[in-house]
């Protein structure tokens, strides 16, 4: 016996995804003071859609999410649908891109607006190569943290290659998209070492922060410090092709959730660099972000979800499920693509992505303990719906014909099994085998 990962499923496993988390269902489903209202929209570098909006670069975005800004939303995260690497770099789905916003549900308790409406802004930082090393990641999270430092919150980051489609072998979690600006970024003073290590005219990495204007920044968001937690995964494959991939999520996670911090962006070195053996893991980062002030420990939910898309429409998602969690307070803070691909019974495209959620960690009522292990909980066949984009009710916020996905998820959570970690322990426990 021993503790470690289990055995990788089989990847052409039908299950349509699996959830973990640091809590039972009933605490997932205990009712808090916030409740999040989230809107989920789709855009394409590739021309306009029924449901997906055409942006020429992912540089517009601000000016495209502007509206749903005026109306209390913000970014929350931004992935591309389908990662662009490999076999699937001439598909066009590699153009579409997903940018989830969320707010606090106005109440009495809570006024719809607390403090000025965030700006969102965008930079573009050159860097070296064909893809980043660890020493560039750690120089870039060095700038962002010099940036932060002036007021600013870090949202993410996209990873571009300015010369035809992105062929980048290293993906950040947020998106990435191809033919960008080709106009040269000013280099702030402080970073002029960054640029002359680490640049090269053809790999950009687009920066999204948000910033407020002079007394407007709401009380204890500033100022923000980001740190590197390491991620490592365990992977089966097909040839140099990705087919499965396992986590420690909780494990790799858990101490710094703990610590009251947000995950809000990862970089992963999916590709095997030609003439090298093919690794049985991959490594890479996590992004956290610490606040100014001492916020409580955070309870978290992982979802390995199958996104499935059908002629040009997203069929199923996370969508559903995110919906059903926000009313019990759930934030999402990032979402993790991967390069797993393949082809349902009914032969639409599907990829697998990693979906992260946090919770401040509550008082607990007078009960049964929690549980000390940090369990898997797997979902057999509740993430999953087969209701098409038209049919799924819109969230209160939706705008100028934007997809708004809603709808109710009751099912998805009678799969959590019993686990769970005690935050007075210091240590998450991972189940042995």
């Amino acid at each position: 016996m021993g503790c470690g990962l289990r055995k990788l499923e089989d990847p052409e496993d039908s299950s349509p995804g699996k959830i973990y988390s640091t809590l039972k269902r009933p605490q997932v489903e205990t009712k808090t003071d916030t409740v999040f209202e989230y809107v989920l929209l789709d855009f394409s570098l590739e021309g306009s859609r029924p449901t997906v909006q055409y942006v020429s670069s992912l540089s517009e975005l601000p000016k495209a999410l502007q509206p749903y800004y005026t109306q209390g939303y913000v970014l929350s995260a931004l992935h591309p649908i389908i990662l662009s690497m490999g076999r699937t770099r001439s598909l066009p789905f590699c153009l579409l891109y997903r940018a989830i916003l969320a707010r606090p549900r106005p109440s009495r308790q809570m006024p719809s607006v607390c403090g000025g409406v965030p700006i969102l802004r965008v930079e573009e930082w050159p860097l070296s190569g064909d893809s980043p090393t660890g020493d560039t990641v750690r120089a870039l999270i060095d700038r962002v943290n010099s940036s932060a430092r002036g007021g600013v919150q870090f949202i993410g980051s996209v990873l571009q290659q300015v010369s035809g489609v992105t062929n980048s072998r290293v993906h950040s979690t947020k998106s990435r998209c191809c033919s960008p600006p080709r106009t040269p970024p000013s280099t702030p003073s402080g970073h002029r070492e960054l640029k002359e290590n680490f640049s090269s005219p053809d790999l950009r990495l687009l920066v999204f922060f948000h910033c407020w204007a002079p007394g407007s920044a709401p009380l204890g968001s500033l100022v923000c410090q980001y740190h590197l937690g390491a991620l490592s995964m365990r992977v089966s494959r097909k040839g140099q092709v990705v087919s499965a991939l396992e986590a420690d999520w909780l494990e790799l996670t858990a101490a710094y959730y703990r610590k009251g911090w947000s995950l809000v962006d990862s970089f992963v070195y999916w590709d095997t660099p030609k003439g090298e053996p093919v690794p049985r893991s991959l490594e890479g980062f996590l992004v956290y972000e610490e606040k100014s002030t001492s916020p409580p420990a955070n309870d978290t939910i992982v979802v390995e979800q199958w996104t499935v898309i059908e002629g040009s429409n997203v069929k199923t998602d996370y969508g559903l499920l995110l919906h059903t969690l926000a009313e019990f307070g759930w934030l999402l803070t990032c979402v993790l693509p991967t390069p797993i691909i393949r082809h349902d019974s009914d032969g639409n495209l599907a990829t697998k992505q990693v979906v992260f959620l946090q919770r401040p960690v509550r008082t607990q009522a007078p009960g049964p303990p929690r549980n000390k292990d940090v369990s898997r909980h797997s979902v057999s066949g509740a993430v999953s719906s087969t209701t098409s984009p038209q049919e799924r009710c819109p969230t209160t916020g939706g705008i100028g014909g934007f997809p708004a996905f809603g709808g109710g998820y009751p099912s998805t959570l009678s799969h959590l099994e019993e686990g769970g970690f005690d935050q007075e322990e210091g240590k998450a426990e991972v189940t042995c085998i």
